[in-house]
C-alpha cells in the first residue's frame, strides 16, 4: 500500500516507463492489469501486437522492448493531467522517428484506474487515422 495519490501514482509510472526496465515497469500495475487500446490502431497492426494487454508482464514487455521496434527517438510531451479519486486521465502528444526516419507526432488521451497505488486499468485514445497514414502511408486504408 503507497501513500501517494492516484496522480502522484500515475505521474511516477511515467517516469518508470522511460526507464525501459520491464521488471520496474510491471511493478507499477496490478496483477490483472489492462491496457485497452483502439482495435486495429497502426502501432497494434505495424508490430503484429495485441491492441488489448492484460498482465503486467504483457504491458511492461510492450513498453520496455515491443514499441521500441516501431517508435525511436520518443519525446512525450503533457498537455494535462486531471485526476478525481481513483481515476486519472493523461493527454499528451508523442513525437518520434519510425523506421527509415520518417516523423511521427500524434494526440494521446489515456485514462488510467489506480487501486491500492498501481494502475489497474488503462484506456487509451488517439487519432487512429492520422496515426494510420504516419505508419502506413497517406491514402492507405486503416484495418477494418
Amino acid at each position: 500500500m503507497t501513500n501517494l495519490s492516484a496522480r502522484e501514482t500515475v505521474l511516477n509510472a511515467w517516469k518508470t516507463f522511460s526507464s525501459r526496465d520491464q521488471d520496474r515497469i510491471a511493478g507499477v500495475f496490478t496483477e490483472h492489469a489492462e491496457w485497452i487500446a483502439p482495435k486495429g490502431n497502426a502501432t497494434a497492426v505495424a508490430l503484429d501486437h495485441t491492441d488489448h494487454m492484460i498482465g503486467p508482464q504483457q504491458i511492461a514487455r510492450f513498453i520496455a522492448g515491443d514499441m521500441h521496434r516501431l517508435f525511436t527517438a520518443i519525446d512525450i510531451a503533457f498537455r494535462g493531467v486531471y485526476a478525481d479519486g481513483e481515476t486519472v486521465v493523461v493527454e499528451e502528444r508523442m513525437r518520434a522517428m519510425l523506421p527509415g526516419g520518417k516523423p511521427y507526432e500524434n494526440d494521446y488521451c489515456f485514462v488510467f484506474t489506480v487501486s491500492g497505488g498501481r494502475i489497474s486499468q488503462v484506456r487509451e485514445y488517439m487519432d487512429t487515422r492520422k496515426g494510420w497514414g504516419m505508419v502506413f502511408g497517406e491514402g492507405q486504408a486503416p484495418a477494418p
